[in-house]
């Protein structure tokens, strides 16, 4: 792994960790294991440097959803096995976390790709939604960006409330919650 590599990989977890006032350029470094001029030969600053980083986990993030919501099954399916999928709750959401950054809420810049990946993870979801409609999956009188918004609520508290108790449990009973609100009629027995 290249040295630049290393340093956006090492911010990355450092950012998760302790969030960005946390995240000391000396701590970054020597996670990295890279010498003291690194991290300005490769990168402007801290800011430059936390950017990449905040990239990186963002678009993570995108590529796992969608190896999820595009893979097979029915709408409800690739719904359901997003939900469901392998996290580590009790860590928290690596993009949904940075919301909770006020140095990185207070930057357009270091905010963007966090506000990109919810609006392309939201879009994402309500076309699943209405591709369900289409197929007589979903009812037709409901909202794909509302539903989308209600899963993405769904996940992301439902992080907060395992964090909080100190159990992926509160995460897994939202996660069956909303799939027992959202199954198709033919499965619920209605």
């Amino acid at each position: 792994m290249s040295t630049s590599e290393r340093l956006i990989e090492s911010t990355r977890e450092l950012l998760w960790e302790r969030g960005y006032v946390g995240t000391s350029p000396k701590a970054i470094l020597e996670r990295a294991g890279a010498g003291q001029g690194s991290m300005y030969h490769h990168f402007k600053g801290k800011p430059d440097l936390a950017l990449a980083a905040i990239r990186r986990t963002a678009e993570e993030m995108r590529a796992t959803a969608e190896g999820v919501l595009g893979g097979p099954g029915t709408p409800y399916e690739r719904i359901a096995a997003y939900l469901r999928r392998e996290r580590d709750v009790l860590r928290g959401c690596p993009v949904g976390r940075l919301t909770m950054d006020p140095d990185v809420i207070a930057s357009d810049e270091l905010r963007a790709p966090v506000d990109e990946t919810f609006d392309w993870l939201r879009e994402r979801l309500a076309g699943l939604v209405e591709e369900g409609q289409e197929q007589g999956q979903f009812a037709p009188h409901l909202d794909g960006e509302e539903i989308a918004a209600a899963i993405v609520a769904t996940v992301q508290g439902g992080y907060v409330l395992a964090r909080a108790s100190g159990s992926p449990a509160a995460f897994d009973t939202g996660v069956r919650g909303l799939l027992a609100l959202l199954a198709p009629a033919a499965t619920r027995g209605d």
